[in-house]
């Protein structure tokens, strides 16, 4: 029989790569996206979409007549910013819209394996020295953390208490073709944009503060692999939770170097004052996710960033074609 998946986002950056990896792997997949920063065009061909906000009864219908294998979490409000001027919504969306979901589940398909889409570049915050490991302290700067961390603690109560079969993954700042310049790592598809226009590039603060950037398809492989292999009792908050990154931490000028290399330009660089909320070093220790998923980042910083350049090149050259002609 085909298995089943329900990638919940899949329109978006991450979530139509993970999607594409299910469908390599044989899965029927099913995408539930409410269209607001996902685009239909994401979609990869094969997929049965479902144009659903995760906080609509609907969503749970769904989940409940699918009984998949595999819920894949990646819906969210998931930008740091918006995050800090509306911490409301962002808990609306990030905190009540996965309870949403792990109650449907709870319900209705309680031997779905709930893989929820953490982050580690906003979890541990700036009193740890990184590479963060998952068993060090989380103190989050911004709403958008300290609503990745409320789940992750839901996760942990609803495996004690309903024996669900929960695994969170703790992103780094995942860059590639695709992504949205909103989102939490969305200074890989700005710094194209503007390289692309012939525009400066902007960087807060002093420009020293590190990013772990890793590869959207490694980061679907890493998914993947966490919703389709024996892992280990659940139960305590860190006991099902893998640091997905790659153990580096970048600088934003460093950043902007490759990128500007990958792209063949030099540009102006305009400092503007560093952000509220925002850390100053952030990257994780991946051996957890090594040695139990038997993954490991493929993509180097100076390849991903060379593919990335010329998939917003090859977007940005189409539409002023359309433009052009239209």
């Amino acid at each position: 029989m085909t298995r089943t998946v329900l990638v919940t986002g899949g329109a978006g950056f991450i979530g139509s790569h993970v999607a594409e990896r299910f469908l390599a792997e044989g899965f029927t997949v099913h995408v539930l996206d409410n269209l607001v920063t996902g685009k239909r065009e994401n979609l990869p061909r094969g997929v049965i979409f479902h144009e659903v906000d995760i906080r609509d009864r609907k969503a749970a219908e769904l989940v409940a007549s699918l009984r998949a294998e595999v819920l894949v979490h990646l819906a969210a409000q998931m930008d740091v910013r918006k995050s800090v001027a509306d911490p409301v919504f962002d808990a609306g969306t990030n905190i009540l819209g996965s309870l949403e979901l792990l109650e449907a589940v709870r319900h209705h398909s309680p031997a779905t394996r709930f893989v929820f889409s953490s982050t580690g570049g906003a979890l541990y915050g700036d009193h740890t020295v990184p590479p963060n490991a998952e068993t060090f302290a989380k103190d989050p700067s911004s709403p958008y953390g300290i609503a990745k961390l409320s789940v992750e603690l839901y996760l942990a109560y609803y495996a004690r208490v309903h024996g669900l079969d929960a695994v969170a993954l703790r992103y780094g700042n995942v860059y590639g073709p695709r992504q949205d310049p909103h989102g939490e790592a969305g200074v890989v598809a700005i710094f194209c944009g503007h390289l692309l226009e012939g525009r400066p590039l902007t960087v807060f603060g002093d420009g020293q503060q590190t990013r772990d950037y890793v590869y959207v398809t490694d980061v679907a492989d890493a998914t993947f692999r966490a919703a389709t292999r024996p892992l280990p009792p659940q139960g305590l908050l860190d006991s099902r939770a893998f640091n997905i990154g790659t153990g580096v931490g970048t600088p934003v000028l460093k950043l902007a170097e490759v990128l500007s290399a990958a792209a063949g330009r030099t540009p102006d660089i305009d400092f503007a004052p560093k952000r509220p909320g925002e850390q100053q070093d952030s990257y994780v220790d991946p051996a957890k996710a090594a040695r139990l998923l038997d993954w490991r980042p493929a993509m180097s910083l100076e390849e991903g960033l060379a593919l990335s350049y010329a998939a917003f090149a090859a977007q940005h050259a189409a539409r002023s074609t359309l433009t052009s002609t239209s």
